[in-house]
């Protein structure tokens, strides 16, 4: 049975402004051993494998890269499997509803992080090929909460989860190589964010899902919130920053987002091509993208509240927000990209 008061770490801001300034000290080091030897040509190269999602295997990539990954496939020593299991059982069992729940909710979530999206912002692909890039995260998602992709020898879900963790290690490069990058906003892909982004794959996830109405019982949720811990702690997230229990995501998230929520051009700009990449996906089919995009603004703005969609520039339909925790079900919204941002 679950304890009806759990305990909880605190995040004060000296923590997580240190955790600010850090990085994933060994996807580093293994990016920056093959940049020394490699150089820029050979961290293309590298990120071009990274990017394939049907080859797994190192035996041609640079030895950091194989050792790389022989050190870190494995599950965290507090890893439980019988919880990982029920908590794919509960993705799978609402899987639509967590995807709207992702590409509405946590994901234009976390473009209130006004210097956690500066790279994304400046890196541009992310608003010049939306549909794709969500696409592609929103694989990784399906992948990761398929339990068949964990009980083989060299499981896809660890194996697929390192990839993405170092071309994080590889954005982060770019960014810092890029002379563009300024640290006031921290370093490229901090742990900060990170745990930010862990947090909107899983607790704002499930605050969504309360927010729809949908029946689920604490167990489900513990269980959820820890298969995503793993996955989090597999991408490189910090045990620190890691939050075991709904209390503690609860407390990580509000000192998240006090520190780091505001209005900036490049949260709004993301939006915007989020809510253009949404009309033309489900639009298109419907033959009424203008309606679809106004319909997804009132469903992001019902999920963050007038402050944060205001601070997004999210256009103000208030029709549509009627509407949107009804609407759910909808066909339209079972075709939006289940995604949210790797960074």
């Amino acid at each position: 049975m679950l304890t009806r008061v759990k305990p909880t770490r605190s995040f004060p801001d000296e923590l997580l402004s240190r955790y600010r300034q850090q990085g994933d000290l060994p996807a580093d080091a293994a990016i920056a051993t093959v940049a020394d030897t490699a150089g820029r040509e050979g961290i293309g190269k590298l990120m071009q494998w990274l990017a394939d999602t049907s080859n797994f295997s190192t035996a041609q990539q640079p030895e950091p890269i194989q050792q790389f990954f022989a050190n870190y496939a494995r599950l965290p020593d507090w890893a439980d499997p019988d919880r990982m299991k029920r908590g794919m059982a509960f993705f799978k069992k609402h899987a639509g509803l967590i995807g709207i729940s992702l590409g509405t909710y946590a994901l234009p979530y976390t473009y209130l992080g006004a210097d956690g999206v500066q790279l994304l912002w400046l890196t541009e692909r992310i608003k010049n090929d939306t549909a794709r890039r969500l696409q592609e995260t929103g694989e990784w998602v399906f992948a990761v909460n398929d339990v068949k992709n964990w009980i083989d020898t060299s499981p896809k879900a660890i194996l697929y989860t390192l990839k993405i963790r170092l071309i994080h290690a590889g954005a982060r490069w770019f960014g810092l190589q890029s002379g563009r990058w300024n640290m006031a906003w921290g370093m490229p892909v901090n742990q900060e964010d990170m745990a930010g982004t862990n947090l909107s794959f899983s607790y704002i996830v499930l605050r969504g899902l309360r927010k729809l109405g949908v029946s689920r019982t604490e167990r489900e949720e513990e269980d959820y919130l820890h298969h995503i811990n793993v996955v989090s702690w597999l991408n490189g997230v910090t045990d620190d920053l890691i939050a075991h229990n709904l209390r503690e995501a609860y407390h990580l998230d509000r000192a998240i987002s006090k520190r780091q929520f505001r209005a900036s051009e490049a949260g709004a700009g993301l939006v915007k091509s989020l809510l253009n990449a949404i009309a033309n996906v489900a639009g298109g089919s419907s033959g009424s993208p203008e309606s679809v995009r106004n319909l997804a603004a009132g469903q992001m703005r019902f999920f963050l509240g007038n402050e944060y969609a205001d601070a997004l520039n999210l256009p103000n339909v208030p029709v549509e927000q009627r509407l949107a925790s009804t609407v759910t079900r909808l066909s339209i919204f079972q075709r939006l990209i289940p995604a949210a941002p790797t960074i």
